[in-house]
């Protein structure tokens, strides 16, 4: 099978998981799947492998070369930072690698070397002690795109399956302040990138919107809150006379139950775990976090560094291969 372009896997912390499930998915590699590339230090890669006695040959390459050799070995693009971390074991010097894994994939895919960024788990408690700004990668990745693409953009993070698609409004803030946080403006902004996604890059011709309440039971018509009449009604209103399938606000304990879910194609949540609770329960092992209204495709495991396993060989990669499995998809249809 002929591809374009390769997929560009970024390490993550290198004291977590990512980059032993970045072995175990190309251990489990299919025919059919596009090849990748980690971004990492091919010695901590080469040392992993033997550590967790996994046969993954490693070929330090350029991102041209992965294809020819991704059959034979896992090509690895040697960053210029090393790492220092043990598994399990973070270590803020490493952030610098880190970072560098992540920015060099946005420039390799802003370059064609790459069509599409997979993402693995980073700490952002050891990216804070090294001076790191953003609340998470959503943010991070956002300023990437001003940087590298020159253009001004807002990420929204969504999470999903094929049961389930998710969008929290608001991300990593606590939950008093998402609900100050919590503005119509905010919610058609937000409701507009993901109907456009949806259509541009999942193919789906019409999508369809639906936005949990804020308070339970939607509010009961104002007896328990009126952010939901003042705040999330206007921006459901707002969107359908744009032309957006959209609903809402529905109450969100009978919203996420399979009759319900066969309504929707994805559901705007209004705060981070009122979206990331359903969609764990439902698809802890297959979801991915997607990178809605950036400039190129980006894809991650839904899952953090797991430092109390990592170096075990317990770590399931089932997440990060749905998430290159995604980030192909998407890249395919990117296609011209």
């Amino acid at each position: 099978m002929q591809f374009g372009a390769p997929l560009a896997l970024s390490m993550g912390d290198p004291s977590g998981i990512g980059p032993e499930i970045a072995l175990m998915a190309w251990l489990r590699r299919e025919s059919g799947d596009r090849p990748f590339f980690l971004l990492g230090d091919p010695d901590h890669a080469g040392a992993l492998a033997q550590r967790l006695a996994l046969p993954v040959p490693l070929r330090a390459c350029a991102p041209e070369e992965c294809a020819q050799d991704f059959g034979a070995a896992l090509p690895v693009v040697p960053l210029d930072a090393r790492v220092h971390g043990a598994p399990g074991t973070p270590d803020p010097r490493d952030a610098a690698a880190t970072l560098e894994a992540i920015e060099r994939g946005v420039e390799l895919v802003r370059a064609g070397r790459a069509h599409a960024l997979v993402t693995n788990p980073i700490s952002k408690d050891n990216l804070y002690k090294a001076g790191f700004r953003h609340p998470g990668h959503t943010e991070f990745l956002a300023e990437l795109a001003q940087r590298h693409y020159g253009v001004e953009t807002r990420s929204v993070m969504m999470l999903w399956s094929p049961e389930l698609a998710v969008v929290p409004a608001t991300i990593h803030v606590s939950l008093r302040q998402a609900i100050s946080d919590l503005t119509s403006d905010l919610l058609v902004e937000t409701g507009a990138i993901v109907a456009r996604d949806l259509a541009a890059r999942f193919g789906v011709k019409a999508p369809r919107l639906a936005f949990a309440g804020l308070n339970p039971h939607a509010g009961e018509n104002g007896a328990m809150g009126r952010e939901d009449i003042e705040i999330v009604a206007p921006a459901v209103a707002r969107l359908r006379a744009q032309g957006v399938d959209a609903r809402g606000p529905l109450p969100p304990d009978t919203m996420f139950h399979a009759a319900a879910r066969a309504r929707y194609d994805a559901a705007i949540c209004m705060y981070h775990d009122q979206a990331l609770i359903p969609i764990k329960t439902i698809a802890f092992d297959s979801a991915v976090n997607v990178t809605l209204g950036l400039p190129f495709i980006r894809t991650s495991p839904d899952h953090g560094t797991a430092y109390d396993i990592a170096g075990s060989g317990k770590a399931d990669p089932a997440s990060l291969i749905a998430a290159l499995r995604l980030a192909a998809r998407l890249a395919s249809a990117d296609q011209p």
